[in-house]
């Protein structure tokens, strides 16, 4: 009789496990748990265009796709909405209005809103980190959150991501990391970088290329009084280093860079030492322990200077920041 019973028990604790195990699979598979792995880039293709016939609020989305690639035409210098940034567009950072995978792509930003970040020390919508460009990237004033236009923005970059689940991390959703160099980023070199792979696109002066009806432009401005202004986040070298290394010159294959790393950082640095608008924010990074390792502006949690965080060389500081 015992052997018995204890042979039932063995059976039905087998039988628990085993559901157990189906169970998680099942969840893993569906993405409802943090155990599931980072996907792989090629799952994620951005939704066609096409569907949007049948999809609710499809005008509104519409919108805000035409407003990330032409946002100059409504928002810019002489735009048809307001006059409320520099002339620049979003889909000058955002490229192919969103959709290039390691060119700030926005797949993930629907199933990771609202999000805690450091450098504003709360809890932020998309509706905040929208306005956060408009400010810094577009140097210019924020969006009415309840604006047609901020609502039509919101509207396509969810529409976007509406495929993506939650607690799975996409590979090619951000910057791509660029190896850190040992030495400081030279910006006489990347002056050279800088007239040899830019200058054809973004002016010898880096002012960019206007639009004929001057609208807008062709090719951006990357410094000058009508570029993102030192508080973007392009502004940090790391951040300018992948997008570079892996975007440009803009034909170039992100599987076979046209810069090399060196060249990468050289010329990040040459442009981030060009004049450009010096807008800061005082209440950004309110934990200065949490500032990134390029952040070029004080004051820090380490003994490093200005200039080590803006140039490097960076290794030492990442050390220094992983030890404590």
């Amino acid at each position: 009789m015992m052997r018995n019973t204890k042979t039932k028990q063995s059976i039905i604790i087998g039988l628990l496990l085993l559901a157990a195990g189906i169970v998680i699979f099942y969840l893993c598979k569906s993405g409802n748990t943090r155990l599931v792995k980072p996907a792989d880039s090629s799952t994620w293709h951005f939704p066609d265009t096409n569907t949007l016939v049948s999809t609710p609020g499809a005008e509104l989305i519409r919108y805000g796709r035409e407003l990330i690639i032409n946002t100059a035409a409504y928002l810019g210098p002489q735009g048809i909405v307001k006059h409320i940034s520099n002339g620049m567009n979003c889909g000058n950072c955002h490229l192919e209005a969103g959709t290039r995978l390691n060119g700030n792509c926005f797949a993930m930003v629907a199933s990771t809103y609202p999000k805690f970040r450091n450098r504003s020390g709360k809890l932020e919508s998309i509706e905040y980190r929208v306005n956060d460009c408009m400010e810094r990237s577009l140097n210019g004033k924020k969006l009415d959150s309840l604006s047609r236009e901020m609502k039509a923005m919101v509207a396509y970059i969810k529409w976007l991501g509406k495929d993506v689940p939650k607690n799975v991390r996409l590979k090619g959703t951000g910057i791509p990391e660029v190896p850190l160099l040992k030495r400081a980023a030279s910006v006489d070199s990347g002056g050279n970088v800088y007239l040899k792979n830019c200058s054809r696109c973004h002016g010898a002066n880096g002012g960019g290329i206007l639009k004929p009806d001057s609208t807008g432009y062709l090719f951006p401005p990357l410094y000058g009084s009508n570029s993102y202004n030192v508080s973007a986040g392009i502004f940090m070298l790391s951040r300018f280093a992948g997008f570079v290394k892996y975007n440009m010159p803009f034909n170039a294959s992100q599987k076979d860079p046209a810069l090399s790393d060196a060249e990468a950082w050289d010329v990040a640095a040459f442009i981030n030492s060009q004049e450009r608008p010096g807008k800061l924010f005082k209440e950004d990074w309110p934990d200065i322990a949490t500032k990134p390792f390029d952040y070029p502006f004080g004051p820090y949690a380490d003994s490093f200077s200005e200039q080590h965080h803006k140039y490097g060389p960076f290794e030492i500081i990442k050390k220094g920041k992983k030890s404590k």
